[in-house]
């Protein structure tokens, strides 16, 4: 039986508290468990690949230097875990707030694993928008925002492996054909089996194998065409949003959408393996917070 497809998550193996705090007894045993599971074969060079690796540098957050001639740089194990709000996560480290929040986009720039090509199928794809509601706005953000459902907010587009369990989802500019068929084929592999609601946007699709069911008329199951797994997908983000982070700039929502996504896709492994992952999804990834103060508009 396919893990992904299995009756639950009982086979995982979970690590408790105690167990976690015994494994990591202070930083230097943590940084060196990162260390053995990022370079299993000795340190190397994040820049160059060398081996010839100075490990204690004297830098003060970047404590190897590559020793070969033309590189000489300085690097880190990470040049950058779960749905946490920055305030909760400043009370639970001591440090401030801005740190946290600082910290909490650095790990989620490790899940690289929500943005998967090419998936076999079948597939089920769905857009859902995500902000805040009009009922909680101000006098001036609602005259602002005329009109009805979607204005206003983001708009995210996904799509679901029904055989894997694995999801891509990200922010998109528009929910029309040339955006969503476009973002469903960076994605999914062609001529593969494709599920969708009866929105104009799906339709002429003439490279996939594409069925749809009508919402509008009631219709949500018709034989295997159906979009409920990516729609409980839509709606664990939304809990998320509303429940542990409240307000979210667009500026910096497709990284918590990569999250939740990344999340979803490793929920069956083992604590231990989530961690691996997650420290592989390191290598080679750097954000400065000059970086992320500065970013702007919607990340696509």
């Amino acid at each position: 039986m396919n893990r992904h497809t299995g009756p639950g998550k009982s086979h995982r193996e979970g690590i408790t508290l105690i167990q976690l705090i015994q494994k990591f007894l202070n930083d230097t045993t943590a940084e060196a468990w990162f260390v053995d599971a990022r370079w299993p074969d000795g340190i190397i060079c994040s820049h160059c690949g060398s081996a010839n690796v100075n490990a204690n540098a004297k830098h003060p957050t970047m404590p190897y230097r590559c020793r070969a001639r033309l590189c000489r740089k300085h690097f880190s194990i990470a040049t950058h875990l779960k749905g946490i709000a920055s305030m909760k996560l400043h009370r639970d480290l001591g440090i401030t707030q801005k740190s946290a929040w600082f910290l909490a986009h650095r790990i989620r720039e490790t899940f690289d694993f929500a943005w998967l090509p090419g998936l076999p199928g079948p597939i089920e794809a769905d857009e859902t928008f995500i902000g805040g509601k009009r009922k909680n706005m101000s006098h001036d953000q609602r005259k602002e925002q005329t009109g009805h459902g979607a204005v206003g907010k983001a708009i995210i587009a996904g799509v679901k492996d029904r055989t894997t369990g694995q999801i891509s989802a990200r922010v998109v500019k528009g929910t029309d054909a040339l955006t969503l068929q476009g973002f469903m084929r960076c994605h999914v592999e062609a001529g593969a089996t494709v599920y969708t609601d009866a929105a104009l946007a799906y339709q002429g699709m003439t490279d996939m194998d594409h069925h749809t069911v009508n919402h509008s008329v009631g219709e949500y199951v018709n034989d295997r065409a159906h979009t409920n797994g990516i729609e409980s997908f839509w709606s664990l983000l939304k809990r998320g949003y509303q429940g542990a982070f409240h307000k979210i700039s667009p500026a910096h929502l497709n990284r918590y959408v990569r999250e939740f996504a990344g999340r979803h896709n490793i929920r069956w492994l083992d604590t231990v393996d989530m961690m691996l992952r997650m420290v592989a999804g390191m290598v080679g990834k750097r954000l400065t917070y000059l970086e992320l103060i500065n970013e702007g508009g919607l990340c696509t």
